[in-house]
């Protein structure tokens, strides 16, 4: 199966590099380039790409507006993209609004090529770019600047010993793999919980459970 990739940057050299790079790699195809926010969007429902690489600053509409539009209820496309936030820098308060509004994680923009590679597969098989770096260290840190959401506390009650638990886990970065070794259980079971919480939590992947997790208190922001 073929993964379409739409790439969203105001800078040409940036867009050409990654389209030369991403085309080199069976499986993946660059479908479209876009300059503006609002070129974006028009590509995104007219070519209905799997993964969207999409600069946070970009002339007549910004990255943000773009993801919000894409990620809303109104989208017309058959299926929703997965959203890459591109950033120059590695922390950038632009970058968290746009993890909540539903991106699946993002990139600096001067990323390995096997980092860009990765992204694109990880994010098209339905989970998050978390890293148990930058990512996770940016959300702590505006999660601690931001005023929390309320949640229903019916959502909060439906979640088990064990989801809190995983959720914490994974509000650290930690893989599926890691979070089994830590709580000594199968790694399917793993699977299995994370999936039950993301549906209880209605978040899309990790990203978003993290965000949830900052948001509700059941993860605090490093000091």
């Amino acid at each position: 199966m073929t993964i379409n990739v739409l790439i969203a940057d105001d800078q040409p050299i940036v867009r050409a590099g990654f389209a030369a790079l991403l085309n080199t790699h069976e499986g993946i195809r660059v479908v479209g380039e876009a300059s503006t926010g609002k070129e974006a969007i028009r590509l995104a429902t007219r070519l209905d790409p799997d993964v969207i690489f999409m600069d946070v600053r970009m002339p007549e509409l910004d990255g943000i507006a773009a993801t919000k539009h894409i990620l809303g209820p109104r989208y017309p496309a058959a299926h929703v993209p997965r959203i890459i936030m591109l950033t120059t820098f590695d922390i950038d308060d632009y970058v968290y609004d746009a993890l909540q509004a539903g991106a699946s994680g993002f990139l600096l923009k001067d990323a390995a090529p096997e980092e860009l590679v990765y992204a694109v597969r990880v994010v098209a098989a339905g989970d998050a770019l978390l890293s148990p770096g930058i990512t996770r260290k940016m959300i702590s840190q505006f999660a601690a600047q931001k005023p929390r959401q309320t949640h229903s506390a019916a959502v909060l009650a439906s979640l088990t010993d064990r989801e809190r638990e995983v959720l914490a886990l994974i509000s650290q970065g930690l893989s599926n793999s890691e979070i089994a070794k830590k709580l000594f259980i199968a790694e399917q079971t793993v699977k299995t919980h994370v999936g039950k919480l993301l549906a209880k939590i209605g978040a899309r992947d990790r990203v978003q459970a993290v965000i949830f997790a900052y948001d509700s208190g059941l993860a605090e922001p490093a000091s």
